[in-house]
């Protein structure tokens, strides 16, 4: 009987842990439309790509500005958002992830040109398979732009934490280097685009994706790097 208790204990903290996750998955707030704190609304785009991916990356980031940066957050997790809706101006800083194709429809295109050119700030991660697409789009937003590789001295490496060789590399892709692209407008980045590093991966809860801690460690600190530069340039 003794045996038996004892074996039964690891499985019961297992379940109470589980049930324990569930709970604060089931409490997490979304950061709510206009609010004054800083908060991240998540890309519910079109064409197939998985755009729900990451699903603890956001929260991890945004538990980590006040710690960090001293920056007030409004809600626990990312809120979603559309890309052709008027509430996408409820939120000045959005990401986008994903594996596969990303579409947007003209009117959608419009509205995040106005969103971006209004003072918004869209960061997409490719997860891996994302870039084909999401530089079409792109075009749809701005005929006359570029996305423009960044140089090693761009603030957004540097500030508040130092990157000197850019971007953190945290999975492999394709075996070329970690990249960042970004596309300048009126002087300011708004469009920020993490290539074959794999940031969001990287600010996954620690037993999605058993990176090292300095791996992870590597990642949340360039993505508060460029919550830092969309908040102060």
């Amino acid at each position: 009987m003794a045996h038996t208790l004892r074996s039964r204990r690891p499985r019961t903290a297992l379940v109470l842990a589980a049930l324990l996750t569930l709970a604060a998955l089931a409490t997490a707030a979304p950061t709510p439309p206009g609010a004054r704190a800083f908060g991240i609304a998540r890309l519910k785009y079109g064409g197939g790509g998985d755009w729900y991916g990451d699903q603890t990356s956001l929260r991890n980031l945004l538990a980590a500005l006040p710690e960090r940066e001293g920056i007030a957050v409004a809600g626990d997790d990312a809120a979603v958002v559309e890309p052709g809706s008027a509430a996408l101006f409820q939120y000045p800083f959005v990401f986008a992830a994903g594996h596969g194709n990303i579409k947007f429809t003209d009117a959608e295109a419009a509205n995040l040109r106005r969103w971006l050119l209004a003072g918004g700030f869209l960061w997409v991660d490719d997860d891996f398979g994302i870039a084909p697409s999401f530089r079409r789009e792109m075009k749809k937003l701005f005929p006359d732009a570029e996305l423009v590789e960044l140089p090693f001295d761009h603030p957004v490496f540097h500030e508040p934490y130092e990157f000197p060789a850019g971007l953190p590399k945290v999975h492999e892709h394709d075996g070329g280097p970690a990249r960042a692209f970004g596309i300048v407008r009126d002087g300011r980045l708004c469009v920020f685009f993490s290539f074959d590093s794999d940031l969001g991966d990287g600010l996954e809860d620690a037993e999605v994706h058993h990176d090292p801690p300095e791996k992870r460690e590597a990642a949340l600190r360039m993505a508060v790097n460029i919550v830092h530069h969309a908040l102060t340039h």
